[in-house]
């Protein structure tokens, strides 16, 4: 009796913390679509840069210091704020893709004269205070909330946040009315000559499609294979060095977020390589153990972030470069990346599963 008595309170504060969650959530995914998608994203990056700042800091002096709660704090600022309800990519930037993808359909007047692409790719415009729009991004920051949180309670190993990421992006595709894939432009999925000959798409016609080019990579400055596995090698060894001197598995992602800033200001080929120096501390993190180098886990870190470049230009070519939509090629490489590392860590393969907690 007494148990049953003592469960109501706590059954009433979890529903009442995840009520809280869920109408942030829905400012959270409005707040992205009003700021437009990449934009949010490089909030992600200072507020997480915030958090893993105060984490290092209170891991140097915090204890000589006996600061009570800046665990805490910093906790609260990467996980609560930087990767939740208020600028964590499965809700704001999430909800920026998919008012993006509506905006395609529904606001084709909008689209910039300088935006070569399809309008529900361009995820650099700000939709500021339209109340539909806002809206769209409000229910997918809490689809993308809720994806994440199914997918981590019933304990799918992989990082749950970039999975959300890609979920709703495929979901805007489908709720929206554009193909999965798209119409291929040239003689296979992979094919980006068509981009190079700077061919125009056939319309259903039959005409040419004067607006549109055949096959839109990603990144225009960043889709050829040698120069993703340049800059992979170069992001992965970054973030494996920051990991192994601050403790930090996310700083290098943080400043990759926060780079953005310069390709969204219009400065040319700045490259995009938080999934890079993410999976280079992850390499850095299982290597360390296994090796006890600090030389050979920068190599592992190396060819981590190399591996994340090329398997993000992988699935741009599949996903993005043929239909209509934003579908995030870096949060595709960190899903499919950390559930391999995942399965290989829960069969005894790996030392440990970098920041999984499996």
């Amino acid at each position: 009796m007494y148990g049953t008595l003592l469960q109501v309170p706590v059954i009433g504060m979890e529903f009442e913390r995840f009520a809280v969650l869920l109408i942030a959530s829905l400012a959270g995914g409005a707040f992205g679509a009003a700021l437009g998608a990449l934009p949010s994203f490089v909030f992600t990056g200072f507020v997480v840069f915030l958090g893993e700042g105060i984490a290092i800091l209170q891991r140097e002096i915090g204890s000589s210091l006996d600061v009570a709660g800046a665990g805490d704090i910093a906790t609260g600022v990467t996980g609560t704020i930087g990767f939740g309800a208020v600028t964590g990519p499965h809700i704001a930037f999430a909800g920026g893709v998919a008012a993006t993808a509506y905006a395609g359909r529904k606001y084709p007047e909008m689209e910039p004269d300088d935006w070569d692409y399809h309008f529900g790719k361009n995820i650099l415009y700000a939709f500021g205070t339209k109340p539909d729009i806002l809206a769209v991004g409000a229910i997918f920051g809490v689809v993308g909330m809720l994806i994440t949180r199914v997918m981590g309670g019933l304990g799918f190993p992989t990082d749950n946040i970039a999975l959300s990421v890609v979920a709703t992006a495929f979901l805007a595709r489908i709720v929206f009315g554009y193909p999965i894939v798209g119409k291929v432009g040239g003689s296979s999925l992979l094919d980006m000559s068509p981009f190079e000959r700077e061919e125009k798409r056939v319309a259903a016609d039959g005409g040419t499609e004067t607006s549109r080019l055949a096959t839109e990579p990603w990144l225009p400055h960043q889709y050829k294979w040698s120069g993703v596995t340049a800059i992979g090698l170069v992001g992965g060894l970054l973030g494996g060095f920051i990991w192994l001197r601050t403790g930090s598995i996310f700083m290098g992602y943080a400043i990759s977020a926060m780079s953005l800033l310069f390709l969204n200001l219009g400065v040319e080929k700045i490259p995009v390589t938080h999934h890079i120096t993410l999976l280079g501390a992850v390499g850095a993190v299982i290597a360390m153990p296994a090796i006890g180098s600090e030389p050979a886990a920068l190599l592992a870190a190396g060819a981590f972030g190399a591996i994340s470049g090329l398997v993000g230009e992988l699935s741009q070519r599949v996903f993005y470069s043929h239909s209509g939509t934003h579908v995030d090629p870096p949060a595709m490489a960190i899903a499919a990346f950390m559930f391999v590392l995942g399965l290989l860590y829960l069969a005894g393969l790996l030392p440990n599963a970098g920041y999984l907690a499996l």
